[in-house]
């Protein structure tokens, strides 16, 4: 099975070229970042005729996360339980929800499509909100892996946080801006202490995943390495090969990620009514 993912940046903009890339790359499962619509708002024929199903979480005109998949989805769930709120003033209720996650499961695999809040800056309150976010999603995912140690888990998407130092250009400011930040590579740590793996870098170990549009950063090659397949051990004992699609980033109006890739070797699986969701 191959299965992917990319941050689309406005999915109704770039439907064509999602599809053609889909088709011609034998995508099996695609899930989505920043598709940027509402479930009424999404172009759902191209999909259709090229045999994908969509599953998506859309709320407004920002955020959006999704899934196109040609094998059947099942257990799709919205959020993830513990999932904060934003809002930068007080709100009766709490703060409201983004749609930020989705998954569902496919052949047996339990798969997450993730849009990980920017940050913004360092002294935004949205930085704040970005840590939150990560901890309880570190901490739900940690419990759901000690309940169902074999199931085969990924965390993908749009994580907004460049680990290393070569993820970034050479002349990146690390004290002055996000995604290099240490409370932020701090949380993205913790997904490796509770036993996730970056399934992609051993075989990739170098490229970026993101250019800015402006002040030709594509050309210059000054980009980032933010999008992420996070996988648990059963996950990653499956994982064959790994690729990251720069040439996605060329052409006329390409989205300012690309696709990142992986095979996985999956069987039918054996026992359809185990639990997997969190």
């Amino acid at each position: 099975m191959r299965v992917a993912t990319w941050n689309v940046n406005s999915i109704r903009t770039r439907a064509a070229r999602v599809v053609d890339w889909l088709s011609r790359e034998d995508i099996d499962v695609l899930g989505m970042q920043e598709i940027k619509c509402t479930e009424s708002q999404f172009p759902f024929e191209p999909f259709e005729e090229a045999g994908y199903e969509v599953q998506l979480h859309g709320l407004n005109q920002w955020n959006g996360v999704a899934f196109a998949s040609r094998l059947p989805m099942e257990d799709v769930q919205i959020g993830f339980p513990s999932a904060p709120g934003f809002s930068k003033t007080a709100v009766e209720g709490g703060p409201p929800l983004e749609a930020r996650a989705i998954a569902v499961t496919v052949e047996g695999l339990r798969l997450w499509s993730l849009y990980v809040p920017n940050g913004r800056g360092l002294d935004d309150p949205h930085l704040a909100y970005k840590i939150d976010w990560l901890g309880t999603l570190a901490s739900d995912t940690k419990t759901w892996m000690s309940e169902h140690p074999d199931t085969p888990l990924a965390l993908m998407g749009d994580w907004n946080i460049a680990p290393l130092d070569t993820d970034v250009w050479p002349t990146w400011d690390f004290e002055n801006n996000t995604h290099t930040s240490a409370p932020e590579r701090a949380a993205f740590a913790e997904f490796k202490l509770i036993g996730l793996t970056d399934v992609v870098r051993d075989r990739v170990p170098e490229g970026f995943t993101f250019w800015d549009y402006q002040q030709l950063r594509f050309p210059r090659n000054e980009g980032m390495r933010i999008d992420f397949i996070m996988g648990s051990p059963a996950f990653a004992d499956l994982v064959t090969a790994a690729s990251i699609h720069r040439n996605e980033r060329k052409g006329d109006g390409p989205s300012d990620h690309v696709p990142v890739v992986v095979d996985v070797a999956v069987d039918e699986p054996e026992d359809v009514d185990r639990p997997m969701i969190f």
